[in-house]
């Protein structure tokens, strides 16, 4: 539908305005990424397959049954985010979640972040999902990159946020202790290079 939708707007014809389908045109055109929620194996090479079929970018939101098909998801070149792992089994696509899941990614090269998937889980979480991971053994700099530069690089923004560099935003915060210690405490907050709080 909207790739009819778009020729015909291209082509100059009378269209209704469709919100859905104009959303619909930067996947089309490779623009941006289409976000897939798959919790489970099938839907995730599902997924795969339809980006395949149709030449679209996505992510694969979730991944809970990841582990069960590292090579299909390594093969496919797609980035996974992972999360969240700090809630209950609510659900029958939950069943095989774990914080092993992002080691796993991480040790068959996958690009992945860590969510929390605010308001499923709150957002001041972050650091503690991230920290659980680590404790399942991914390692501790790879649990860091999941919450920060990783997660601007599967949205295509690593080229002003996610680390400290030149030329970059320069939104950071200074903690006490290292961001996954549980008793660590922010000092400060800097947006675009000056203290805000």
């Amino acid at each position: 539908k909207t790739k009819e939708y778009m020729e015909k707007k291209e082509a100059g014809k009378d269209v209704a305005y469709d919100q859905k389908l104009e959303a619909m045109i930067p996947v089309v055109k490779r623009e941006i990424p289409l976000k897939c929620h798959c919790h489970r194996a099938d839907d995730i090479l599902t997924a795969i397959r339809i980006a395949n079929e149709e030449n679209i970018k996505i992510t694969l939101d979730h991944v809970t049954d990841a582990r069960c098909i590292i090579p299909q998801i390594k093969e496919s070149g797609f980035s996974c985010i992972c999360g969240p792992a700090l809630t209950h089994k609510s659900k029958f696509e939950l069943a095989n979640m774990s914080f092993e899941t992002p080691n796993e990614l991480y040790k068959a090269d996958i690009l992945f972040s860590i969510i929390t998937d605010s308001p499923v889980v709150p957002q001041q979480y972050l650091s503690l999902s991230a920290a659980l991971a680590a404790k399942a053994g991914l390692p501790e700099y790879e649990a860091i990159k999941a919450i920060t530069i990783n997660p601007a690089k599967i949205l295509g923004l690593d080229n002003r946020v996610g680390s400290i560099k030149e030329g970059k935003d320069a939104d950071f915060v200074i903690c006490t202790k290292n961001i996954l210690d549980t008793t660590n405490e922010i000092k400060a907050v800097y947006v675009d290079g000056k203290k805000a709080a």
